[in-house]
């Protein structure tokens, strides 16, 4: 009887499947280097009907590689979506350039019309975007609503191009009555400086259309920040603004308050490690208090916020119905300060909405009078910095060795150049790990960075009595799992663990709940609310053989799982191994049971 009920539910499950419109190589660790080796993706690439998204992700694929599969797509009328990240590793910089024409080529013989280009975490520098440069110009981009080109190395020089390639495309898609609407720009670590910011401020700008923008870690200080902000001012769509950690000082955080007062649709707002300031803090108080109807979350956190600075936040927040959370964490309250901001949240009845402030820096050593020649001294130490970089992008520095260097100009631009004066800029080395950047961009790394109280930040982080918020959190979190990396799987599963084991301990946290949601996620059932799944990677497969082991995973759930494994799904079949792996031990713990 409980196995004719498990299947009528898989049954019921199955029928609102995701259609399935794409072929995935993903996460293979293929090496493409000639047409040889890849006769069997042209193959099944010329076979497929309807073709709309190809996934490359996590292979590495040379000049004649790309040519093959390119002139594979050139039929392809239908394709809409290239998942290109993490395709070029172990290449010369020389290499991508040409696989990257050949692949756009394609698409804009094949009449394609795009809507998701991910080239993320690929550090092919300026000449990479030259790659791009005609594809995005012409009409297979005149649709296009995702553009991520996340830690790409791209530079001042290819924040230019990037900047006029779009703007061209804008200009053209115009001409024929269906301008370009971007929804969604990621760029985050390019070294992009303040000139590839206002480069793609006019673009912004421009379309107006912009929904996310996410531009993390870019050196950007406040004249580029006040340019972006003036950008935003037009896209009246806005949900998620996230500028972490570049150097706002008090001028860009009043610009980017100003500009947020033209906004009204913005849910999450990370100006974390940006430096704000006490008076820009003040300024974005404000324009919270005033407007900002639906904000969900703001984080400030590590801005040499002050106590008084704090307060004036968390009253600006307190008639906000949609707020989840406010971080205010390593800012510059004191002991007393932290005191002080906890009890007027509990007393507004939004205590609980308060992040940590484990890491407070305590009160500051100078006054945020400074601020004005600090500015001074930045804009003009910037200048020298950007005309060096500009040189710098044409050798095409890589990307993965930059970031102490950033962070090392960073607090350079902001040190006072008159004798005797300190300013109590955040030192790098003592920063605490970002669990944000890990939970948007998870890396091994990121992950070990954060330390022995990873789960502890994970869970401060992440709302555990949300069974989707849950799944999605043990998605990114097992996404970065190495079987073969014992640190690096302990760290994975001991997150989890702790993460899963709190959330199942509540009384109100339903486990058919997150089981559903972890389907909806995996691309094996339909979700009503259109939840867009994740990518699914082995390591995700081989962390949920170990929890459904566990004691807190409840054994109901393991005969529904079971049954959508056992199913033919396209969604799992580049992780087939890791599939049967898992399907083998739930099928042992039902028998076992």
């Amino acid at each position: 009887m409980a196995t004719d009920i498990v299947g009528q539910l898989a049954d019921s499950l199955a029928r609102t499947g995701v259609e399935e419109w794409e072929l995935s190589y993903k996460g293979q660790g293929r090496k493409l280097d000639d047409g040889q080796s890849v006769e069997e993706i042209v193959k099944e690439i010329e076979e497929f009907q309807g073709l709309q998204a190809l996934r490359l992700e996590g292979n590495t694929i040379g000049v004649e590689a790309a040519q093959a599969i390119a002139k594979a797509l050139q039929t392809k009328s239908q394709f809409k979506c290239c998942y290109w990240s993490d395709m070029f590793t172990g290449r010369l910089r020389s290499e991508i350039p040409p696989a990257l024409n050949s692949l756009g080529d394609a698409l804009v013989t094949a009449g394609a019309r795009l809507r998701v280009l991910d080239l993320s975490d690929n550090a092919f520098g300026p000449d990479g975007v030259k790659g791009i440069e005609q594809l995005l110009k012409s009409p297979a981009c005149h649709t296009l609503t995702e553009l991520k080109l996340n830690n790409c190395g791209m530079g001042i020089g290819g924040g230019k191009i990037l900047a006029a390639a779009l703007m061209e495309c804008h200009k053209t898609s115009s001409a024929v009555g269906a301008p370009l609407r971007l929804k969604v720009f990621i760029a985050g670590r390019n070294r992009l400086e303040n000139d590839g910011a206002r480069a793609l401020a006019q673009a912004f700008q421009l379309m107006g259309s912009l929904e996310e923008v996410h531009m993390p870690q870019n050196g950007i200080n406040h004249p580029g920040v006040t340019a972006l902000a003036t950008a935003m001012q037009h896209n009246a769509g806005l949900r998620v603004l996230n500028l972490n950690d570049n150097t706002f000082t008090k001028r860009g955080a009043i610009a980017m308050a100003q500009a947020l007062k033209h906004l009204r649709s913005v849910q999450v707002i990370n100006f974390g490690d940006c430096l704000v300031r006490s008076e820009g803090a003040i300024a974005i108080a404000e324009t919270v208090s005033e407007g900002l109807p639906i904000l969900k979350e703001l984080n400030l956190s590590f801005g040499e916020i002050t106590e008084e600075a704090a307060l004036a936040l968390a009253h600006a927040v307190k008639s906000k119905t949609h707020l989840e959370k406010l971080d205010l964490n390593g800012n510059a309250l004191g002991l007393e300060g932290c005191e002080a901001l906890k009890e007027a949240m509990q007393s507004m009845k939004i205590g609980d909405l308060l992040g940590s402030l484990s890491d407070d820096e305590g009160e500051p050593e100078v006054d945020d009078d400074d601020d004005d020649d600090d500015d001074d001294d930045e804009e003009t130490d910037e200048e020298g910095v950007e005309e060096e970089e500009e040189e710098e992008d044409g050798e095409g520095e890589e990307e993965d060795d930059q970031e102490d260097e950033e962070e090392e100009e960073d607090e350079e631009e902001e040190e006072d150049e008159s004798p005797g004066v300190k300013v109590s800029t955040p030192v790098s080395a003592l920063r605490p790990p970002d669990v944000s950047s890990f939970l948007s961009f998870p890396s091994p790394d990121k992950l070990l960075k954060l330390g022995a109280k990873r789960a502890l930040l994970i869970e401060e982080q992440v709302d555990l009595s949300d069974a989707m918020k849950t799944a999605h959190a043990f998605l990114t979190i097992s996404s970065v799992y190495k079987e073969e990396d014992e640190e690096v799987k302990t760290a994975v599963l001991d997150s989890i663990d702790a993460v899963l084991r709190k959330a199942f301990s509540s009384p109100s946290f339903q486990g058919y709940d997150f089981v559903s949601c972890l389907l909806v996620l995996l691309g094996l059932i339909k979700s009503e609310d259109k939840v867009k799944p994740v990518r699914v990677v082995s390591g995700q497969l081989q962390a949920l053989e170990h929890v459904v082991r566990q004691d807190y995973f409840p054994r109901e759930s393991v005969a529904v799982l079971e049954a959508f494994m056992s199913r033919n799904s396209k969604a799992l079949e580049p992780v087939d191994g890791a599939r049967s792996g898992l399907q083998t031990t739930l099928q042992g713990l039902q028998w076992g049971s």
